[in-house]
């Protein structure tokens, strides 16, 4: 036999057995009838030859599969009838995945980034740190993001061409795999040795004729009487969707209650007011009444200057950021490339080499800088404007006798805010590199007439970004140009500024400035595994699997050094030097050994009730260079009374040790997006202690950028390892007497200690606002306006966070005289998801329940979600109905619309053509068929709805051609 039938015909086993037990994720929404229709028989067949398989959660080959866990599989043609263009957006529509990173990200933080967090139980929002991601049962490395690296994988840098297929275990995993798997395990599989070529394009754009997508893959094989080679290579591209081309992310929901920042200026200017050379009315162009420059004026000279302004007011000053060209989402490119090389050094003994490269370049747009600055007014001050400033309509250089000239100095309240559309709008580039080599050697020897198996692996791989940021600001130029005319004059390149009417190109060209940052993520890794028979029972054997893992992971992110500089002409301790987030520059790492050992013990098999008794013991000692060592344990019971019935349940100790994120994460600067529970003021929230002292009518969105609360993050060098418990028990129900129909119900409960976490915004500051006290500490308001200037986020270990839920499946597929039919609904029951914090006044605990609650950004938890789809096939044409629940959650209580967000049904439709005896097939599908749009909810303003749980393209429509030779 080649090299391509006898030493990796044993791997597709594990995805045939899964199908059988009606677990694939062709059972759940993308149905391969093909595969579906022959994984029975192919089972028969392995079984017959006592053939054993491997799959995800277990070291050793077993027969029963079933027992080790719920396991969904995902093949290589469901992946390409599932009608999404990458492994992120397939992943991220299981009913067990929480809020994901994903391809919106204008308002968010994925920044072309992907990933996967089941349960829910991310680190942080779309955060998939406690999700294990395996590539061929090994790690994968960090991804890296615009503002520092991640602690996560990034879907995304995984080249396409590479993937032949996907196994999820909704279970904990610690013992066997190590760290991180406390919500599941995803292993992604890769192509193996074939002779031939795969291809495959697909093309589309939406309804509205926006966020067009092109990708295609070409991966080509050939084997030999002792090797084989693989290369591969995939591309991907897709263009933006605006905000403004869609009703829901049009404009914010929350109303504008007062004139706000727009291009033409909003001016507060001491001084101007009752002006008798002005000639211009009491409280003009103060506090209670700002001016604007009218639309298209000409600022007249001497005593006409103040005519081209007039006090703002609502509805005719309002203005909508969200309207100004900017991405609801982003533009995005990746080209991946693959090798692979396996060579037989003898009958027992294989060589494998792979290598992996890839690129990612995406973008963001967001609307420009909102400029807020002053003397002692503005949320930057110490700011002057000298009377003889060459563009102050009100001074010496516009004809203003000098007498009658204003100044408006540092020390004085004057404020100027102004949407900066002269600088343009604020662009984040993101060039991702992604690189990995390894190299693994297995083979087999006999002990006692039983054969064992090993392997040792190493491997290294590197993520990389260099990311741009820019139309931002520099705070230090812009003090220069508004500054004395003789200090400008006196430094090299300076250029006055005009902040009361349009900027020339050199001005803005002046001011602007553009963040430039880079930061890296590091895997080292090295495997040994064995197994085999120790001995056997009249049940079958006893399956041991040893084996040892050594990683050191490493981070490194070096920030703009302008950025993070101190302004040379405003207070270091208040200002930084340019609106760019600042960030304290960040290097880690740790290193670990690892040992395990997994047990299989057969009890009963083919006895009266007990078809089969399985028990599985597993065990790892983890050294930590940051944490110390620990211990964890699984425990697993499969049985079967009869053929058609199965019982299984696990339980399972988990173990996570803080990341170099978490740990050294330098302090940097963000944006966080939330709705202030102050807003109107002290006078209208009379309940609420934490908010005393907020003015009347105080409204965060007329504040910062967009209305975004500024705030700082920062990792935490004193967190200890959180620890978890899961318990998950289930039934799985094929009855022989109804071919192709299944059901498969799972229970789960997951409890974890020390949970490593933060507080979201909204958390935080609804806690300051009914509470006061020490629960405001985090928070820090201007006494004048009432803003947030910053609030603090930092990871701390919370006492617990407690979930529990079902997942449900229920499959039929038969032949008739039509063809075959296929129908599968698959649900996802959130029943609870509880954190328990630490309370800073003492006292109890702050409970936290999130079921069926949706008032937070970007952390939406419905209580149900589900797919169904029905699936029809004939000769050479196929038919497939999708359908996509996600259940009704809470939102925050306002005056707009009613405190709840909708559920909703995704529908999609494809419709396939095999060609050539099945060489090639062509699909033509359309997403969204019915052109939903995301349900409102308020607390996701200004973008208006979660953005890692639902999709606001609508209706999309695609083309697919692929081919097999």
């Amino acid at each position: 036999m080649t090299i391509a039938f006898a030493r990796f015909a044993r791997r597709p086993r594990a995805a045939k057995f899964a199908a059988a037990a009606g677990i694939s994720l062709a059972a759940l929404a993308w149905p391969s009838q093909a595969f579906a229709q022959n994984a029975e028989e192919d089972m028969a067949s392995d079984a017959g030859a006592g053939g054993d398989i491997i799959v995800t959660g277990s070291r050793i080959g077993r027969k029963d599969a079933d027992s080790v866990g719920p396991i969904l599989t995902v093949t290589s043609d469901d992946i390409a009838k599932s009608g999404t263009s990458s492994i992120g957006d397939l992943l991220q529509k299981l009913p067990s995945a929480g809020v994901s990173l994903n391809s919106n990200g204008t308002q968010g933080t994925s920044y072309g980034a992907s990933s996967i967090n089941l349960r829910y139980l991310g680190g942080a929002e779309g955060s998939g740190n406690r999700v294990l991601v395996l590539v061929d049962g090994h790690r994968w490395v960090d991804g890296v993001g615009q503002r520092g690296f991640r602690d996560f994988v990034d879907l995304n840098t995984i080249p396409q061409g590479m993937i032949d297929g996907i196994e999820i275990l909704k279970d904990g995993a610690s013992a066997i795999y190590g760290a991180d798997a406390i919500a599941g395990v995803v292993n992604i599989k890769t192509v193996q040795p074939f002779d031939g070529l795969r291809g495959s394009v697909r093309a589309g754009i939406t309804s509205h004729g926006d966020g067009s997508e092109l990708g295609g893959k070409l991966t080509v094989g050939k084997t030999w009487d002792r090797a084989a080679i693989i290369l591969s290579g995939s591309y991907f591209k897709s263009s933006p969707i605006r905000t403004d081309a869609r009703d829901r992310t049009r404009l914010t929901l929350v109303p504008q209650t007062a004139v706000g920042t727009n291009p033409n200026g909003l001016f507060i200017l001491p001084g101007l007011a009752n002006n008798a050379y002005f000639g211009t009315p009491a409280g003009f162009a103060s506090s209670a009444n700002p001016i604007v420059l009218n639309n298209g004026a000409t600022i007249g000279a001497g005593n006409t200057a103040d005519n081209a302004f007039h006090v703002g007011a609502l509805p005719g000053d309002a203005y909508n950021t969200q309207a100004q060209g900017i991405y609801s989402t982003g533009p995005s490119e990746r080209y991946g490339v693959y090798g692979r090389f396996d060579y037989e050094l003898t009958d027992d003994v294989t060589i494998r080499l792979d290598g992996a490269y890839n690129r990612r370049k995406s973008n963001q747009l967001f609307s420009p800088v909102l400029l807020d600055v002053g003397g002692t007014a503005g949320t930057v001050r110490g700011f002057a404007i000298p009377n003889n400033q060459a563009f102050n309509p009100f001074g010496t250089a516009n004809g203003v006798p000098a007498a009658n000239a204003l100044t408006f100095g540092a020390n004085s309240a004057w404020r100027i805010r102004k949407v900066m559309t002269d600088v343009g709008n604020r662009n984040n580039i993101q060039d991702v590199e992604t690189i990995r080599f390894s190299v693994g050697v297995d083979g087999s020897f006999m002990i006692g007439g039983g054969e064992w198996r090993w392997d040792v692996f190493g491997s290294y791989s590197k993520n990389s970004i260099d990311t741009v940021a820019e139309n931002g600001i520099n705070y230090d130029n812009l003090f220069l140009g508004l500054g004395s005319p003789a200090t400008c004059a006196a430094t090299a390149g300076c250029v006055p500024v005009n902040l009361f009417a349009p900027m020339t190109a050199e001005q803005a060209a002046y001011i602007r400035f553009t963040t430039r940052e880079y930061n890296r993520t590091e895997l080292y890794n090295a495997a040994f595994n064995v197994t085999g028979s120790l001995f056997d029972l009249p049940a079958g054997p006893v399956a041991l699997a040893l084996g040892y893992e050594y990683r050191q992971n490493r981070g490194f992110d070096a920030p703009d050094p302008v950025v993070n500089a101190p302004p040379i002409y405003l207070n270091p301790a208040l200002y930084a030097k340019t609106t760019g987030q600042t960030r304290t520059p960040t290097v880690g790492s740790y290193d670990l050994h690892e040992a395990y050992a997994e047990l299989n013990v057969p009890i009963f098999r083919d006895q009266p009730f007990a078809k089969s008794l399985e028990l599985s013991l597993a065990g790892r000692y983890s050294d930590y260079s940051t944490v110390g060592s620990k211990v964890t344990l699984k425990a697993g019971l499969g049985y079967r009374p009869i053929d058609d019935i199965l019982l299984r349940g696990t339980y399972s100790q988990g173990f996570r040790a803080p990341s170099i994120n978490e740990l050294y994460q330098g302090a940097r600067q963000t944006s966080f997006q939330g709705v202030d529970p102050c807003n109107g003021g002290a006078s209208a929230n009379p309940g609420r202690p934490g908010c005393a002292g907020v003015p009347t009518g105080y409204n965060q969105a007329n504040f910062n950028l967009n209305g975004l609360i500024p705030g700082v993050i920062s990792g935490n060098t004193g967190l200890k390892p959180e620890t978890a418990d899961t318990i998950s028990v289930g039934v799985a129900v094929s009855p022989t007497g109804v071919r192709g129909l299944s059901l498969t119900v799972d229970y789960y409960k997951i409890k974890i200690k020390n949970a490593i976490a933060s507080q979201t915004p909204t958390q935080i500051m609804q806690l300051c606002a009914v509470r006061g006290g020490v629960f405001c500490e985090l928070v820090s308001r201007d006494a004048g306006t009432g803003a947030i200037l910053e609030l603090l986020q930092g990871a701390q270990n919370l006492n617990a966070i407690t979930t529990d839920g079902v997942d449900a499946t229920l499959r039929y597929d038969f032949n008739s005289s039509i063809g075959r039919i296929s129908a599968v609904i698959d649900a996802s029951y959130l029943h609870s998801f509880k954190t328990t914090a630490p309370n800073p006044a003492g006292g109890e605990p702050i409970v936290d329940e999130r079921a069926g609650r949706g008032d937070a950004p970007r952390s939406t938890y419905p209580r149900w979600k589900g797919q169904a789809s029905l699936g029809w096939t004939g000769d050479t044409v196929d038919v497939m109905l999708r359908g996509r629940y996600i259940g009704p959650t809470t939102d925050v209580v306002n005056a707009v619309k009613d405190a709840r967000t909708k559920s909703i049904i995704y529908t999609d439709l494809e419709l396939g053509f095999n060609i050539a005896d099945d060489s090639a097939r062509f699909s033509l599908g359309v997403n969204n068929l019915f052109d939903k749009a995301p349900p409102a909810s308020y607390a996701n303003a200004p973008i208006n709805y979660d953005i890692y749980t639902y999709d606001a393209r609508g209706r999309f429509l695609y083309a697919s051609f692929s081919v097999k030779m």
